[in-house]
C-alpha cells in the first residue's frame, strides 16, 4: 500500500491526503498540550476517545442540518473529512465565565452569563491566538460581515445542540471553540463546521459535583485526563472497547 502524503501536523491531529479529490484523512494523536504548547504530554488512548467523540458530535449536528466536514470514521484514530479552506479564526462560545474570560473580567468561574457570548481569536500560535474584534476580521479580509453573521448563527446552533446533549447526561457545557471552513459547490461558497468537537475543545463540568471533564484536568493537574474523557464517552454511550484507562501520562521533555 502506498504511503500516504502528510499535508499538515498540528498539536493534536495530522492531516493526510484523502483517497478522493477534495477529501482528507484526519488522524487523532495522543498528544496533549496546554499554555500554547508550553506544557506537553502523551496521554495513551486520548486520540481514540477524541475520534469517537468528535464523530458522535459531528454526526448529531449533521442530522439536525448543521453542515460539517465529517464524512465517516475510518478506524479507531482516523476520519475521512471534506477538504475545506479554514478561516483563520477560533470561534469561542461561552455560556459560563471560565478560563481567560473569568480572569479578564474578574468573574468567579462558573458565573452564568446573561446569554451565550461569542468571541473570536486569530489562529496564530506564535502570537498566542489573540482575541480580535469583528472590525479587525473584516478589515484584514479574514471574513466578511455576511460570513460573520453566518458564523454566529452556526455557532449558536452548535451551542444549542451541544448544551442539550450534555445536559441530558449530567454535564454542563461551560464553553467551547470551533473552526469554520469554506467549501465551494461550483461558484457557490458555503461555510461548514470543521476541525473537531471533543473535550479538547470544550469545557465540560459535572452538573452535580462541578468535576472537570475536559482538558483543564491536564492544564491544572487535576488527575487523569484519560479518565475524564472516558467518563464523557461513557455517559454518551460511545466508549470504545479497547482504550487503556487510567493510563499514566508520559511527559515529553
Amino acid at each position: 500500500m502506498a504511503r500516504r502524503k502528510k499535508l499538515y501536523e498540528g498539536k493534536a491531529k495530522i492531516l493526510y491526503e484523502g483517497p478522493e479529490p477534495g477529501t482528507l484523512v484526519q488522524y487523532f494523536k495522543d498528544d496533549a498540550t496546554a499554555f500554547n504548547a508550553e506544557k506537553r504530554a502523551t496521554i495513551e488512548g486520548k486520540g481514540v476517545l477524541n475520534n469517537r467523540l468528535s464523530e458522535f458530535f459531528m454526526t448529531g449536528l449533521g442530522n439536525i442540518g448543521v453542515p460539517t466536514h465529517f464524512i465517516k470514521r475510518l478506524n479507531m484514530r482516523e476520519q475521512l473529512i471534506r477538504q475545506v479552506e479554514i478561516i483563520p479564526l477560533e470561534v469561542i462560545v461561552r455560556n459560563f465565565a471560565a478560563g481567560s474570560m473569568a480572569k479578564r473580567l474578574g468573574l468567579e468561574e462558573g458565573t452564568p452569563l446573561p446569554r451565550p457570548i461569542i468571541e473570536f481569536s486569530y489562529k496564530d500560535d506564535a502570537l498566542g491566538d489573540p482575541l480580535v474584534p469583528e472590525e479587525y476580521i473584516i478589515a484584514f479580509g479574514w471574513a466578511s460581515q455576511q460570513d460573520l453573521d453566518d458564523i454566529v448563527a452556526l455557532a449558536l446552533r452548535v451551542n444549542d445542540f451541544m448544551a442539550g446533549v450534555m445536559f441530558a447526561v449530567g454535564i454542563k457545557l461551560v464553553d467551547f471553540k470551533i473552526e469554520i471552513g469554506r467549501v465551494w459547490d461550483n461558484d457557490y461558497m458555503r461555510l461548514i463546521l470543521a476541525d473537531e468537537i471533543s473535550p479538547d475543545s470544550c469545557r465540560l463540568w459535572d452538573i452535580e459535583t462541578g468535576q472537570k471533564l475536559d482538558k483543564d484536568v491536564f492544564r491544572r493537574d487535576l488527575g487523569s485526563l484519560t479518565d475524564a474523557y472516558t467518563e464523557v464517552a461513557r455517559r454518551l454511550g460511545v466508549l470504545p472497547t479497547n482504550v487503556t484507562h487510567a493510563t499514566k501520562p508520559t511527559l515529553i521533555n
